[in-house]
């Protein structure tokens, strides 16, 4: 008798076990452990851009209701914007030391360090400075110490062959990578990059995957268009339209600092949206942006594009 019970018991549990699991399945329920799924993050998108008028003065003014947003031409709907003068600025100066910039660089250093002074915020801000020629080399880490960053710039000297795709994309992936806030690179060189291992386009592919906006200024003259030195402009150029920023041609080494006072004022007088994407893949592809509004008059600069995330297996 105390046997029949016993197998009795067991298969009452077996039963339940089996009525259990049949409407676990029924209900698509419980995964089997084992069993990959499709983890897909739907994020938004956010995008930081300034807004001109026909003579390039800042328009600061304006509201959501003002702007569109397209991608690949198909209307966003926008969910968040605001005025972005007071966000937190991450900036890296990615200076040229290259031979090709020799009887240039005392006044570039000066140039630069008025810019820390007039557009670092103490306690908000925070900016730091890379060097290079055939070399990338950190000359300062971050900080929100103009002086410090001025003395890092008295340091360096020209010497060896330029290497400017290196020297954007590291400091982008070993600095900006994951920060909050706008996230700055300026380049100062001549843009004629002849020894880097990374290329324009995977330079640009990560300035616009981390949401960094690159401004440069170029020390070759707006002359040399047309030339056959006019390489490291069209270099420069392409690397500022494509992630939002914006190509600055000094005529005389003079102008370097009303160039820089320019980039700062630019910095605070910005906007940011956000929407998220009506296309629901998850490929990775890339997708264009473009924004306008509704006065025709006005004119946006922002990246004009973005990398969709990838799905992934967990």
């Amino acid at each position: 008798m105390r046997n029949i019970r016993l197998v009795l018991a067991v298969a009452l549990c077996l039963m339940l076990s089996a009525s259990l699991a049949a409407q676990k399945k029924k209900k698509g329920e419980a995964p089997v452990e084992d069993e990959q799924t499709l983890s897909v993050n739907v994020d938004v998108v956010n995008v930081l851009f300034t807004v001109v008028d026909k003579n390039g003065r800042f328009i600061t003014n304006l509201q959501k209701q003002d702007f569109k947003v397209a991608e690949d031409y198909t209307q966003q709907m926008i969910s968040n914007f605001s005025n972005e003068t007071n966000l937190p600025l991450s900036i890296g100066l990615v200076f040229d030391t290259s031979a090709s910039i020799l009887g240039k660089l005392k006044f570039e250093q000066e140039a630069a360090g008025e810019f820390f002074y007039t557009t670092l915020r103490r306690g908000t801000d925070k900016a730091f400075v890379v060097t290079f020629d055939n070399r990338v080399g950190l000359a300062q880490d971050f900080t929100d110490n103009s002086e410090v960053l001025m003395r890092s710039l008295d340091k360096v000297h020209s010497a060896g062959t330029t290497a400017l795709f290196d020297a954007v994309y590291e400091s982008i992936d070993n600095k900006l990578v994951g920060l909050e806030g706008r996230k700055v690179i300026i380049v100062i060189s001549d843009g004629d990059d002849n020894s880097s291992d990374r290329n324009l386009d995977e330079t640009i592919e990560k300035a616009q995957k981390s949401d960094t906006v690159v401004y440069a200024v170029g020390t070759n003259p707006t002359q040399l268009f047309g030339s056959d030195r006019d390489r490291g402009n069209k270099y420069l150029k392409r690397l500022t339209e494509e992630t939002g920023g914006r190509l600055f041609l000094p005529v005389k080494l003079e102008d370097l600092t009303q160039s820089f006072l320019q980039i700062s004022e630019e910095l605070r007088s910005q906007y940011t949206l956000g929407y998220r994407s009506s296309n629901a893949k998850r490929d990775g592809s890339y997708r264009r942006i473009k924004i306008t509004t509704t006065n025709q008059l006005f004119k946006v600069r922002s990246r004009d594009g973005y990398y969709a995330s990838r799905a992934t297996l967990n």
